[in-house]
């Protein structure tokens, strides 16, 4: 009996060729957008899951409370985990993890044939317990003692091969670290899998920190490197709600009260990928909310490919309203017919599922390179998307499939075989309308979505930032020694070059992610200001090179040491300082050691993404803190610059790797989600529009067959064919102003929530909803005009000769 049903679907499905075409396309395309971003979303929400006791495993993170409101971040004080192995001697385990990023790693003597050099960002110090309370595969080496002595380290099969050409070569071997210490290789791992965020391809023992510039930092409380974070094991009966109030008790007993605004609270390891208030190693959170939200949409074009296939399937129901009554005379019931449409849509949606595949694996190397991923080509063998497409192909059956074949197995026999079929015209179309103003609906949601991150995106663009990024490159110094020795030649070489306009050297950049918060006095007060500045270390030179304008003072002189600081206006709005002019002379206390006046007040200049209100800045000059050299270029002969100034950096530093950034290219690199986002949104967006067309065009179909009649009497009394085309365009017009009056406020109210995670943001105004409805209804338009043409260009005779 199944075969038969199947046999005659088929049959009945090649009869209508282009029916048949037309939804397994739609559905196809909507079948293959919501794989992708199941694809997606299945390996966002898989990181770290392959460690054995991760329900138990948590992060512990520091919570500060600031004037902008409660902020998160996963840096924590250095002593942190040692106190929490004294005070709390039931936990399972405690580690602690340092990301150093972009440090040199050499190999080799420096002056012979085999010197390697390399920059590392996925380099880390790490506590024994690291490797014991995360599961790593290991090639060589114990992970009980890999990291107990100081100066070792553990690479990955990646590194080694890397750096000595196979991987069990790497086995005791020597790996300098920035110049300054020998590290030797005491473990290797399996190369690391691609859903996780603790990317420890290079782990050095943390006990070697001690030898490094770090070293002050492993009994200070009072200062946080975001890229220090920490990790606990609890045992399995204590709830982290009740731990979290030990560590307020914790908190308080190593940080004095008065000047402590930090709390901290566990973190769970499923959570920290997905939570956005706090930030990961690898930068790239994927927040719940962007989560939820391309659930939606992938739910969203599921739901308007499956609209746009019941739209066609009752389109076609008069036409095969012959075949039902003869079916119904010869003995067919009602149940039989039900099965007999529900396996035509079913062939349908096999072979919209089959498409699906193939156009998913099409797509999914521009789908990589959009969202930075690697996703693999071989997921058709993965079980969760067997059965994501299991669930797809007998959901969509039922949910496309289940109208259609009610309304065509509830044909009236007589009036089906005398072709006086009417379906539902009062109850069909109403349902047919609804499903047209739901896909538009949609469709214009995402239009909306899509308009105002791209308007978001050029607002970041074109919003100064207070200082001039244009033409100017940014190299990270070498910092050993004898490399801090040859910072004045290097400056005067390169100031020698045509094609170099300025030279600075400095902590970091204007605005980058290296920032330095701290406390400080202000104008000789016996306690601390109730805020904390960024410092922003700098030469004399950076002022001049970055174009920051001066609103009252001047910069400090030209020194290796403070010899004054400079403040921005944020910092003198905390103060509560009116006058900038007032500001100059005050006197600026840092850590009871670094002392001076202000000499200058500059303009508010942003330190950091627009996202981010700019926070007070003090400024000073300080030589052993510099760690990047800025590099203004002229205008011309760019490639030929870079090239002399690559000669003449190696030369200067033979022992070091030369990797420049564009500065305006590592700002834009702050919105590189949203930038992602806005090609998401435009292809999503393009995709329901598309299906929805379809849609249309089986609503147009629909009416061109119940109204031949009509529409040849209208032709006999003098309807013209834009009378005709206008008859079934108003009809269409009507449910996109429906959906847009629908659509509107709810993205409106979607857009509005997106835009409050910044502190710079647009408002969107008229002008995108009226070119959400107006694009749409031009599409919409273009769509239906061929048919309501063909339509109106038929022979009323014909139109009016039978039934």
């Amino acid at each position: 009996m199944i075969r038969n049903y199947l046999k005659t679907a088929w049959r009945s499905l090649l009869r209508n060729k282009s029916y048949t075409a037309i939804n397994i396309i739609g559905l196809a395309i909507g079948i293959a957008a919501c794989m992708l971003i199941f694809l997606v979303i299945n390996f966002e929400t898989s990181f770290d899951n392959y460690h054995s006791n991760k329900e138990n495993i948590y992060r512990v993170i520091t919570r500060r409370s600031t004037p902008d409101g409660i902020k998160y971040r996963q840096g924590v004080p250095f002593p942190t985990s040692q106190a929490l192995r004294l005070d709390y001697p039931e936990l399972k385990g405690v580690t602690a993890i340092f990301n150093d990023n972009d440090k040199q790693l050499s190999i080799g003597d420096n002056n012979s044939s085999d010197f390697k050099k390399f920059k590392e960002k996925d380099l880390y110090f790490a506590e024994p317990q690291f490797f014991i309370i995360f599961n790593f595969s290991w090639l060589a080496g114990n992970k009980e003692n890999a990291l107990t002595q100081p100066n070792t380290v553990v690479i990955t099969q990646q590194i080694a091969e890397k750096y000595f050409g196979k991987w069990d070569n790497a086995m005791g071997k020597t790996i300098r670290y920035d110049n300054k210490l020998d590290l030797k290789v005491t473990g290797i791992l399996k190369n690391l899998p691609l859903n996780t965020d603790l990317p420890v391809n290079i782990a050095i023992s943390y006990s070697t920190l001690k030898h490094t510039d770090y070293s002050e930092n492993l009994k200070e409380w009072q200062s946080i490197i975001g890229s220090h974070a920490c990790f606990l094991v609890l045992p399995s009966n204590v709830p982290a709600a009740s731990f979290n109030k030990n560590l307020n008790a914790f908190i308080k007993k190593y940080k004095p009260e008065k000047d402590n605004k930090d709390a901290m609270e566990l973190q769970p390891l499923k959570t920290v990928h997905t939570d956005a208030r706090v930030g990961v190693f690898s930068g790239q959170v994927f927040s719940t909310d962007l989560i939820n939200a391309l659930s939606l949409i992938g739910l969203f074009l599921l739901i308007i490919a499956c609209v746009n296939f019941i739209n066609l399937a009752t389109a076609q129901a008069v036409n095969r309203s012959k075949e039902v009554g003869i079916r119904k005379v010869l003995g067919s019931k009602r149940k039989q017919l039900i099965i007999q449409f529900l396996s035509e849509t079913f062939i349908i949606t096999l072979f919209a599922v089959i498409l699906a595949t193939a156009l998913s694996e099409v797509a999914l190397p521009y789908l990589n390179s959009l969202l930075d991923l690697k996703l693999s080509s071989a997921f058709i063998s993965q079980t969760a998307i067997l059965l994501f497409l299991a669930a797809v192909l007998i959901g969509v059956t039922l949910l496309s499939g289940f109208y259609p074949a009610l309304v065509l197995s509830g044909f009236n026999p007589i009036a089906a075989l005398r072709n006086r079929v009417k379906v539902a015209r009062s109850n069909g179309i109403t349902l047919r309308r609804s499903l047209v103003v739901l896909q538009f609906g949609i469709a214009q949601v995402l239009v909306i979505g899509t308009i105002v991150i791209i308007s978001q995106l050029n607002h970041f663009k074109n919003t100064p930032l207070g200082f001039n990024k244009d033409a100017v490159i940014t190299v990270r110094l070498p910092n050993d020694s004898l490399s801090r020795l040859n910072m004045t030649a290097l400056r005067n070489q390169l100031l020698q070059q045509p094609g170099v306009k300025n030279f600075s050297y400095s902590y970091g950049s204007p605005s980058d992610n290296m920032n330095w918060g701290t406390t400080f006095k202000y104008d000789n007060s016996p306690e601390n200001a109730d805020f904390r500045v960024t410092l922003k270390w700098a030469d004399a030179d950076y002022f001049k090179l970055y174009d920051l304008d001066f609103v009252a003072g001047k910069p400090y002189e030209k020194s290796d040491t403070v010899k004054g600081f400079v403040v921005n206006q944020a910092a003198l709005r905390s103060l509560g300082v009116t006058n900038p002019k007032q500001a100059i002379g005050k006197n600026i206390n840092i850590w009871d050691e670094k002392t001076g006046v202000i000499v200058g007040v500059v303009k508010d200049f942003n330190t950091t993404s627009l996202r981010e209100q700019i926070p007070p800045v003090l400024m000073a000059s300080w030589n052993d803190q510099y760690q990047t050299a800025n590099i203004k270029l002229g205008t011309g002969n760019v490639k030929e610059t870079l090239a002399s100034v690559e000669k003449t950096w190696n030369k200067t530093f033979p022992q070091s790797v030369y990797e420049y950034k564009f500065l305006d290219e590592k700002i834009a690199n702050f919105y590189r989600k949203e930038d992602q986002l806005s090609q998401l949104y435009k292809i999503f967006a393009g995709i329901a529009i598309f299906i929805s067309c379809l849609g249309l065009y089986g609503m147009v179909s629909f009416m061109a067959v119940q109204r031949t009649k009509e529409v040849g009497i209208r032709k006999t009394l003098g309807a013209s064919v834009a009378n005709i085309v206008y008859l079934f365009s108003k009809e269409f017009t009507l449910l996109i102003v429906i959906a847009f009056v629908i659509a509107a406020p709810i993205a409106w109210y979607f857009t509005h929530q997106w835009l409050q995670d910044f502190t710079y943001k647009i408002t969107p105004g008229a002008g995108i909803f009226v070119i959400s409805i107006a694009s749409s209804v031009i599409i919409a338009w273009i769509t239906v005009g061929y048919k309501a043409i063909r339509a109106a260009l038929v022979n009323p005779v014909k139109s009016l000769r039978s039934e």
